[in-house]
């Protein structure tokens, strides 16, 4: 496991690849939801995964985690996501919304993995809600509550889910994404039959077109098997709090997206209040020296040697 004090250059182009894939994810999903029922859509999104299982070997982790993560990230999520924005949550505000995840994240880690975020991580985290209320703020007059409550139960459910993740320490990410929607498939089929009408469904499969399927495509291979793949993969290897900060961005490119894409409104203050974001991401992926320095002499005055040592990560003692 990666026990470097912050994410290598290599796994921060990972997340900036997640966090692009994720910013476009949410209109393409209005598209896709323009043709499917929004339970039919999360059902068919996850059983086309689940079919990858055929060829692809299970990871090394206990069944119990491949259910909790199919379970939460998979089933409440996306079930809970894809009915918001079916009740009217536009796409960018979606994404907005769905970040408080971030904050709930870090608050079941610290309780479950006792993975405890610095002083300059919860100030960073901090300034970047400060900017997603402003942001906020300039759409709310446009959502209805229920789709708001919907988005939000999603990001509680993200929230939990991530934490089983990194409690599952895979050692393969994109093999427990594509294991763990073995879950999904079948409670959402059930209840798309049970709340959509099973008639609907199969008139909506058969009357899709060519854009709807590739909205379609989109989900599976880029949303859900290479960025899923990519954010279990950095959660195994990093504390929470170092990881679940980078989701923040996502509203940075959903908002533009669905202002090209599906003419969404975007003011100067919702600008102002992305840049806001970028700022507490700031604090939240830097580390101060005098933090580092504090952290080093710590260390040194519990163990009464002399020299450089590294600095344990917080929660792994």
């Amino acid at each position: 496991m990666t026990r470097a004090s912050a994410l290598s250059f290599r796994h921060l182009v990972f997340a900036a690849f997640v966090v692009v894939v994720w910013g476009v994810n949410f209109t393409v999903i209005e598209i896709a939801l323009e043709g499917f029922p929004p339970i039919l859509f999360a059902a068919l999104r996850f059983a086309l995964v689940a079919l990858c299982c055929l060829v692809v070997p299970r990871p090394k982790v206990a069944w119990r985690y491949l259910v909790l993560v199919g379970l939460f990230t998979g089933t409440g999520q996306y079930a809970l996501l894809f009915l918001g924005m079916a009740a009217g949550m536009p796409p960018g505000i979606s994404s907005l919304v769905l970040q408080a995840q971030v904050l709930l994240t870090l608050l079941v880690a610290a309780t479950a993995l006792r993975e405890r975020p610095t002083r300059r991580q919860l100030l960073g985290v901090s300034i970047a809600v400060v900017g997603l209320v402003v942001v906020g703020f300039n759409r709310g007059g446009t959502v209805p509550l229920v789709a708001l409550l919907l988005v939000l139960a999603a990001a509680t459910s993200w929230a939990i889910g991530n934490v089983c993740t990194r409690a599952a320490r895979p050692d393969d990410g994109f093999r427990l994404t594509i294991w763990s929607c073995l879950v999904p498939p079948v409670p959402l089929f059930l209840l798309s039959i049970a709340t959509e009408d099973a008639d609907r469904g199969i008139a909506a499969i058969a009357d899709a077109d060519t854009t709807t399927w590739l909205a379609l495509g989109y989900v599976v291979v880029f949303a859900t098997i290479l960025a899923l793949g990519v954010w279990s993969t950095l959660l195994g290897n990093y504390p929470a709090h170092k990881v679940v900060p980078f989701a923040l961005l996502i509203p940075v490119i959903g908002i533009p997206t669905g202002w090209l894409v599906e003419g969404d409104v975007v003011t100067l203050p919702m600008l102002a209040g992305a840049l806001v974001v970028l700022a507490g991401l700031y604090f939240v992926t830097t580390r101060a020296r005098v933090d580092r320095a504090a952290a080093r002499n710590r260390c040194l005055t519990s163990s009464g040697e002399v020299g450089d040592q590294e600095v344990p990560e917080h929660g792994h003692p």
